[in-house]
């Protein structure tokens, strides 16, 4: 009976596996059609959260600190993030490249909203397929990218529902979330922008996102 039983968790568990392996391939190519340049599955032991990165919004204080309910102080940080990192199975990472230019003209805006929007969209999919406890992270203030024509945020200024809720994200920055480590785990080079003028800049600049598939 032992024999046996052992026999069909060995079966279970092995379709689970296929059927797991099989989301994730569905998630990173649907990341792709969502407008990604690239996407692909890591472990969740290739995060790594570290409470100095998060430290940095405070000081020295980003400019979108306290601004929205997607930045610090409105988060639960790096512990936030590992707690989560607990109860889910498996972690999708997402990058698109673009030219420098765009990442420091106006357009920037539009780059950082289509960064948060794949990330909704890889974490519905995610949740469409079984996977309720999903969530997505991404990079920027959705403060700056969403409401920067809206004095306030909503959620922090009335306690109502963002305005936004289907695409924003929460920044990655706040919880911690080393990017660097984490682009190397997706076998990626990542390539900073810095400002006009710099002789350091380069042609192309990434921005990136992640989802916690749980």
């Amino acid at each position: 009976m032992f024999e046996k039983d052992l026999g069909e968790n060995v079966v279970e568990m092995n379709a689970i596996k296929q059927t797991s392996d099989g989301v994730l391939r569905e998630l990173v190519e649907s990341a792709r059609r969502f407008g990604a340049s690239d996407a692909t599955a890591v472990s969740i032991t290739d995060i790594s959260v570290e409470d100095a990165l998060a430290n940095l919004c405070r000081e020295p204080q980003c400019e979108n600190y306290g601004l929205s309910a997607g930045c610090p102080p409105n988060v639960s940080g790096p512990s936030g993030f590992r707690e989560l990192l607990k109860t889910v199975e498996h972690v999708v990472v997402f990058k698109i490249d673009v030219p420098s230019e765009i990442l420091l003209s106006n357009e920037r805006r539009d780059i950082f909203r289509l960064l948060h929007e794949v990330a909704a969209a890889i974490e519905q999919a995610a949740i469409d397929r079984g996977y309720p406890n999903s969530k997505a992270f991404a990079g920027g203030s959705c403060k700056q990218i969403f409401c920067y024509n809206h004095p306030l945020c909503r959620v922090l200024a009335k306690g109502g529902q963002c305005r936004n809720f289907r695409l924003a994200r929460p920044s990655m920055s706040g919880f911690g979330i080393n990017v660097s480590k984490l682009m190397k785990a997706a076998g990626w080079t990542l390539n900073w922008t810095t400002r006009a003028g710099d002789e350091n800049t380069i042609s192309t600049g990434t921005v990136c996102g992640l989802v916690v598939i749980g």
